[in-house]
């Protein structure tokens, strides 16, 4: 799903830029194939082009990184690369997690395996722990994430097998089984507030904060996202279109931000 003037991965990069605010603060981690694209790409260009939009003070932490200089991308990324990127400070691992553990951070972006219609996100296996069929990446920093962040975004590739009812395993915790039972588990973060699709986008405002379809992206109906997930999300009696990238978010993104393609280049297609 595309449409003349923009690409997926441009229209995924506006929706998130919509979600951040000025003056919040946010964390991108790291990712590999597609998972690079979800969860580092296009964070990072939601980011630039809030920054040149309407979000000239949202800062960006990356890893160790304190607001790398983002007016300059890198255009491979590596270790080397990273490391010795432009920031307005680096600090260590501990102090990193400690600002987290803190509530100083406002926005993070994940990516998993599989999210269920509570936000409940797996990227450990795949089956049961026992006996699993696949095993995956592991849990990075995703139990941290949506434990303390008081606003994470997952982005993901939407399939029936990606969104479902429930998780294999919680590699992070989203709402749990709906309802109050986040609370009930003593958890500080504000619970995930969008699930970002290549075909849709999500909410969790619902009483018992069931995934809730919030917009279809242009040429998609709902149908289509329905079909493409094994999970019971609400859908409403009017479900709006997702607004396409603007043609100057467009310009920007591709003469400015990642000329290159390095960021979000990657495919995005169901499979």
């Amino acid at each position: 799903m595309s449409a003349p003037g923009w690409t997926v991965a441009e229209l995924m990069s506006s929706c998130v830029a919509r979600e951040l605010g000025d003056g919040e603060t946010a964390f991108i981690g790291v990712g590999t194939g597609r998972g690079f694209t979800l969860a580092v790409g296009i964070p990072l260009v939601a980011a630039r082009l809030a920054q040149l939009t309407h979000a000239p003070h949202f800062v960006v932490e990356l890893g160790p990184m304190v607001s790398p200089d983002l007016r300059e991308m890198p255009r491979r990324w590596s270790e080397d690369v990273v490391l010795t990127w432009p920031a307005a400070a680096r600090i260590s691992e501990e102090d990193s997690l400690d600002r987290l553990v803190a509530g100083r951070i406002d926005v993070a972006f994940m990516a998993g395996a599989q999210v269920d219609v509570f936000g409940n996100i797996n990227s450990t296996i795949i089956g049961t722990y026992e006996a699993p069929k696949r095993r995956l990446i592991g849990v990075l920093a995703q139990p941290e994430l949506l434990a303390f962040v008081r606003k994470p975004l997952i982005l993901m590739v939407q399939t029936r097998r990606s969104l479902v009812e429930e998780v294999d395993f919680i590699t992070g915790v989203g709402y749990y089984r709906g309802g109050s039972s986040r609370d009930a588990l003593g958890l500080p973060g504000g619970g995930p507030r969008k699930l970002i699709t290549n075909l849709a986008v999500f909410d969790f405002e619902t009483p018992d904060h069931r995934m809730r379809l919030e917009s279809a992206h242009p040429g998609v109906e709902p149908r289509d996202v329905q079909a493409n997930a094994s999970g019971e999300f609400v859908v409403p009696p009017r479900v709006p279109e997702t607004p396409a990238p603007t043609a100057d978010e467009v310009r920007l993104i591709r003469e400015v931000i990642d000329p290159d393609g390095a960021l979000i280049g990657g495919d995005l297609t169901s499979t």
